[in-house]
């Protein structure tokens, strides 16, 4: 069975395990939002990090979604778990605007003071969901499934090239 499916290239769609952990010296701050009624633009902007897989390997995507409207504001992607990609997704998300609370989970990326101290000078609250709770940060978490169930999985991207 193994043969044949790894022979026709296929592949269980499941959930895999959290690739990034913070370190102990990287700040948490709490969660902002709960009973929050996000009601105009820029109120509150969310962010994370997924992986697609490639024949070779993974590549990243990070993407900042504006809580009000759904909007994807900024997004990058790279072949590594660098910091970097997700301050230049935030830098060009505050070139056009700025949010008054903007929420993450408690990933190694967004809990490192060059991320959170590049929001405290904008003057942006952070806001940061609980341990392994997908659901605070649910409108970022949907767009991921969208688009692997609508466009990753059906395609089955071979490059980085095909996946743009």
């Amino acid at each position: 069975m193994i043969r044949l499916r790894t022979e026709l290239g296929l592949q269980a769609i499941y959930p895999k395990p959290a690739t990034s952990q913070p370190r102990a010296d990287h700040r948490v701050y709490p969660y902002l939002l709960r009973g929050m009624a996000v009601t105009v633009p820029d109120q509150v902007w969310s962010t994370d990090i997924t992986y697609i897989r490639l024949t070779g390997g993974f590549v990243y995507w990070v993407a900042i979604l504006d809580g009000y409207s759904r909007k994807v504001l900024a997004w990058r992607v790279s072949n590594t778990l660098e910091t970097t990609f997700c301050l230049e997704c935030l830098d060009d998300a505050l070139a056009h605007s700025e949010p008054m609370i903007f929420n993450t989970d408690q990933g190694a990326q967004f809990t490192r003071f060059a991320f959170t101290g590049r929001l405290a000078q904008a003057g942006v609250r952070i806001s940061m969901d609980g341990r392994g709770r997908a659901h605070d940060n649910i409108f970022v978490e949907r767009l991921w499934r969208s688009v692997k169930y609508e466009e990753v999985y059906p395609k089955a991207y071979e490059t980085l090239d095909q996946a743009y």
